[in-house]
């Protein structure tokens, strides 16, 4: 069993489920490419990363799921931006346990980059079948529409989370959408 990230869900809206995360440390590659294959490109050097290729050579176990977002990257000075021509991905696991960040082993792989993410809300959509750009555009454009109906407000990114290995049948695999979130109180 593959232990997931920790969350409690605080409410529902139809088939959109809000819920709070606990604070957990990221182990995170970033890629370039179609969306479809960042996933596959990054798990490499990040299952090496959770396999001992780390400074203490302590293997983590795997966890779920397997998250990935668009990354937006400043081209020039802090105060302008420019849109890239090329896609990149950031491709993350979450890893095990409740510790700081400092108590992770130090990655050798200078791709693969640590981060501690704190406690955060997040509306989240569940659906099963493939993991591709139309699926996940259009999961992303309900679960918008489901954010904008319920009064809450977009507090991030979406990302995609993945917790299935490939060779799962599509029909059988769980995948998310998830949009941090903030809720009025």
């Amino acid at each position: 069993m593959t232990q997931e990230q920790t969350y409690q869900v605080v409410a529902e809206h139809g088939d959109v489920e809000l819920r709070r995360y606990a604070p957990c440390v990221l182990a995170e590659v970033v890629v370039s490419g179609s969306a479809e294959r960042a996933g596959n490109t990054a798990f490499r050097p990040l299952l090496s990363y959770i396999s001992g290729r780390n400074r203490s050579r302590v293997t983590l176990d795997m966890t779920s799921p397997v998250l990935q977002s668009n990354e937006k990257l400043a081209m020039t000075a802090p105060v302008i931006q420019q849109a890239t021509t090329e896609e990149r991905w950031m491709v993350s696991f979450v890893l095990p346990g409740s510790r700081e960040i400092e108590d992770y082993p130090e990655p050798l792989d200078a791709s693969v980059t640590l981060r501690a993410v704190p406690t955060q809300d997040a509306a989240v959509l569940r659906w099963s079948g493939r993991w591709t750009s139309s699926n996940v555009s259009r999961r992303t454009e309900q679960l918008r529409a489901v954010i904008g109906d319920a009064g809450w407000t977009e507090a991030g990114e979406p990302r995609w989370a993945r917790f299935d290995p490939p060779w799962k049948p599509a029909f059988a695999r769980r995948n998310e959408i998830v949009i941090p979130v903030s809720i009025a109180s």
